[in-house]
């Protein structure tokens, strides 16, 4: 398999800013650090979509930043499209790079003038700006307010023109930095759905998404990575890190709402009665089956009204993987 992001064994300490009063009272007290990355290994293949999903101060914008050439990493090694990342020419023609930062733009100037300006520092060839700026603003859907002020657009239009900047030299990899962080619901369905039919379906783009949002990471990603506190807890499908610390299949039934303990191959893990049905949850034991499950309520004289499967959730495995790794810390 061919890979476009490859991170090896990264590790990243920052030094803890101290106040002005810490410094005058303590000047020689060493200042504390901060491991924002504890060696890292991740792999990106060519035109996938993988999340990394944590908690805030998990690492994930560390992550990315490393691989953008913004920050040097203070161990191991990253590969973006073949390159080592302190090979910052060759890496920064291959990527764009999508972040909230507002401030990284000339507010007085509008859409159009940002993006040529920008242009020119990403050697988009001079006869090609203007029709590569026209293409873009009617991609991202901002033809019409174009030449208004930046300090006059929503946060979805400066999130839009963001993500036209990073395309302006059509680079096959994209990092995103929360790139629906502070947009409204429809917004942010748009913003998605450009992403995925566009950026990912049309163009082929391999894409590194930061968030913290499980639903976007769910929806949107082929695999998604957890980062907690600098490690890489888990990787996978959305499917497969649902099922993180899951030993046992469990259902949800509903049945004529019987009185006393029901005996079977099952462990019950909520029992409701709610307008006359009894609503259960089981786990069933190891060795157990549904069909055991079924002859046992039968048998109890209870009409089964409803069965089904309950498949892992990823909010839930995400909550395990916190719980596990706050009883290792």
């Amino acid at each position: 398999m061919s890979y476009s992001i490859e991170a090896q064994g990264l590790e990243k300490t920052f030094v803890k800013a101290r106040s002005i009063r810490e410094i005058l009272l303590h000047p020689f007290q060493r200042a504390d650090r901060v491991d924002a990355l504890r060696g890292v290994d991740l792999h990106v293949a060519e035109g996938e979509i993988l999340s990394l999903l944590g908690p805030n101060g998990a690492g994930k914008t560390t992550l990315l930043k490393i691989l953008a050439c913004l920050v040097l990493p203070d161990e191991g090694r990253a590969l973006v499209g073949g390159h080592d990342t302190t090979d910052e020419n060759s890496v920064k023609r291959l990527i764009g790079y999508v972040h909230s930062d507002e401030r990284s733009f000339y507010w007085r100037l509008s859409a159009r003038e940002n993006l040529r300006f920008f242009a020119r520092l990403y050697d988009v060839p001079s006869p090609r700006i203007e029709s590569r700026i026209e293409e873009l603003l009617a991609r991202v859907d901002l033809l019409g307010a174009a030449d208004r002020p930046f300090s006059g657009y929503s946060s979805g239009m400066k999130q839009r023109v963001s993500i036209a900047r990073a395309l302006l030299h059509d680079p096959p990899i994209l990092m995103m930095d929360e790139p629906t962080r502070s947009l409204d619901p429809a917004s942010s369905k748009n913003l998605r759905n450009f992403i995925l039919e566009q950026l990912q379906g049309r163009d082929g783009k391999t894409i590194l998404l930061a968030t913290h949002d499980l639903r976007e990471a769910e929806v949107m990603s082929d695999r998604i990575a957890i980062l907690i506190r600098g490690r890489v807890r888990e990787i996978g499908t959305v499917s497969e890190v649902s099922r993180w610390g899951v030993h046992e299949r469990t259902y949800k039934l509903e049945v004529d709402a019987i009185e006393g303990p029901i005996d079977g191959p099952f462990r019950t893990l909520t029992d409701e009665r709610v307008s006359g049905v009894r609503r259960l949850t089981i786990a069933l034991d190891e060795g157990g089956t549904l069909d055991g499950v079924l002859r046992a309520l039968i048998g109890a004289g209870a009409v089964v009204r409803l069965c089904d499967r309950q498949e892992p959730d990823l909010e839930q495995a995400f909550s395990r993987i916190l719980e596990a790794e706050s009883e290792e810390a």
